[in-house]
């Protein structure tokens, strides 16, 4: 029975490795679900790409849902993601504001000179301290603030055609159907 312990083993280190194949085939990797969904965006104060000597707070923003789209010039996936904001962002419904997170602000200038700019404004976030209490993992990531501060929406990884018309647009008109 003691030389059947190492075959025993083996075939429960493969079993969980079968489990562990199935569950990433049956589960989207990007919903990850967040603690912070219906909860209010935490207060920040971050100084705007083009005017570094004026900033954006969390209560400015108060009384109009936003959708803050979280990009960094060094991001691969923000360059995927960025054709689609440039030909659909400024008809989603809301404002859209760019969060340039742990960038360099002339890396970020030439990114956005180069490509387009579809932001209404960019904060930037240079040392990652409030992306911390986004929660953010990395970008691309946006989250749709509705008028009152709360986050109603969050999307991890980048924004398509398909995501905005199937997630987005539907959460945006949501909103406008809470507003009296």
């Amino acid at each position: 029975m003691s030389r059947m312990i190492p075959f025993f083993g083996f075939l429960l280190l493969v079993a969980l490795f079968g489990f562990g194949i199935w569950w990433n085939t049956q589960h989207d990797q990007r919903e990850v679900p967040s603690p912070l969904i219906n909860k209010p965006a935490p207060a920040f104060v971050l100084p705007r790409l083009d005017d570094p000597s004026q900033t954006v707070s969390r209560d400015a923003l108060l009384g109009k849902p936003y959708l803050i789209n979280v990009f960094a010039s060094w991001c691969i996936a923000c360059g995927e993601e960025h054709p689609v904001l440039m030909a659909q962002g400024k008809s989603i419904g809301v404002p859209v504001i760019g969060y340039n997170y742990k960038d360099d602000e002339g890396d970020a200038k030439g990114w956005l000179a180069k490509h387009g700019d579809p932001y209404d404004m960019v904060i930037v976030d240079r040392e990652g301290r409030t992306a911390i209490d986004f929660g953010v993992y990395g970008a691309p990531e946006s989250f749709l603030v509705d008028g009152k501060g709360i986050i109603r929406y969050k999307r991890i990884g980048p924004l398509t055609p398909e995501v905005i018309e199937k997630e987005l647009k539907p959460a945006i008109a949501a909103l406008a159907k809470e507003s009296p």
